[in-house]
């Protein structure tokens, strides 16, 4: 191999920074500039936005969800807590985000694709909400206190907001509704879930995904539904971007037929198990490999021509019906 293709595979690979890295920084980069400009077109208007605030709070309360207050007292009341979370909420959001980033796209296309565009689509459906729906924090109604505003002289942050001092003005302090500080996290929970078998990685992304509701909660900067839709928001996002969450689906449904087949008994009729998305492979070849069973309603192997009974249906079977790769070539870029 020549000196030039190992640089190139080692830059498609994601070993160090080539032409695509530049613009995926460039791209993303562009995309949070426009994140963070278009919110400030938003409804400055306090008093509607409160009106909804205390709409959620209602809804909480007949939920028996309304767990702000408490929260946030405990926050108020011990500073040792108090001052870690604040610069948790400050920087942390970003830093995670990104470091996981840079770790799927060292990891290939496969894997960073996807969940980059999950991450696109979250922002877009919550910028839509911020300017349609303008929600204050519970840190301005009464009853609250601004946990980030009480330790402002321990950090960086202003009085107003999260950002830096003197920049408070060009933030939306009205988009609380939905919540993607928590959004981002349970994306980050997510994308390691599926790209790691570390059981320790997967673990930090959870944890991760936890102490963040609870700081954005106890901080007084989102309620408790906030934090639940921006789950939903990124639920939704990868649900429709990532193929993770199809294959996921199906390898449960087949799960879920062979364990019904294993409580019918060996005479019930044989169910048919969900067809799983494929990318496009050869004319005439079939998408679960060639050395699959097809099997009719009675439990008949038509390949053979041998009977075979249901008791075959095993939930190992099931199993390596999707033992194939990813769907790598739908994201190779």
């Amino acid at each position: 191999m020549s000196v030039r293709s190992s640089v190139q595979t080692t830059i498609a690979r994601g070993g160090f920074l080539g032409r695509r890295g530049v613009r995926e920084i460039l791209l993303i980069g562009a995309l949070y500039v426009f994140y963070c400009v278009t919110r400030t077109f938003a409804d400055g208007d306090l008093g509607p936005a409160q009106d909804r605030a205390g709409d959620l709070l209602s809804l909480e309360k007949v939920l028996h969800l309304d767990w702000e207050h408490a929260l946030n007292g405990w926050f108020v009341g011990h500073a040792w807590a108090a001052i870690p979370a604040d610069y948790f909420y400050a920087a942390g959001h970003y830093m995670v985000t990104l470091w996981v980033l840079v770790w799927l796209y060292r990891k290939g296309a496969q894997h960073y694709t996807p969940a980059r565009w999950a991450l696109v689509v979250a922002c877009l459906i919550g910028l839509a909400c911020y300017l349609l729906l303008p929600t204050a924090p519970p840190r301005m109604l009464d009853g609250f206190s601004d946990v980030m505003s009480l330790h402002a002289a321990d950090g960086w942050w202003s009085t107003d907001a999260s950002a830096p001092k003197g920049l408070g003005s060009l933030t939306n302090e009205l988009a609380a509704f939905p919540s993607l500080h928590a959004g981002w996290a349970l994306w980050v929970a997510l994308v390691v879930r599926r790209s790691t078998r570390n059981y320790w990685a997967r673990g930090l992304g959870w944890t991760h995904a936890i102490i963040t509701a609870v700081v954005v909660i106890g901080t007084g900067n989102h309620w408790i539904l906030d934090v639940a839709v921006g789950w939903a928001v990124v639920i939704v996002a990868m649900w429709l971007v990532d193929p993770w969450f199809a294959d996921s689906r199906h390898k449960v449904k087949a799960r879920r037929l062979a364990l019904r087949q294993r409580i019918a008994g060996p005479d019930a009729p044989v169910e048919r198990t969900p067809d799983r998305p494929t990318t496009p492979g050869p004319v005439g070849a079939d998408p679960l490999g060639a050395d699959r069973l097809s099997t009719d309603r009675l439990g008949t192997n038509r390949l053979g021509g041998d009977s075979l009974r249901a008791e075959s249906f095993r939930a190992d079977s099931v199993d390596a019906c999707w033992a194939e790769p990813p769907p790598k070539r739908r994201f190779d870029c």
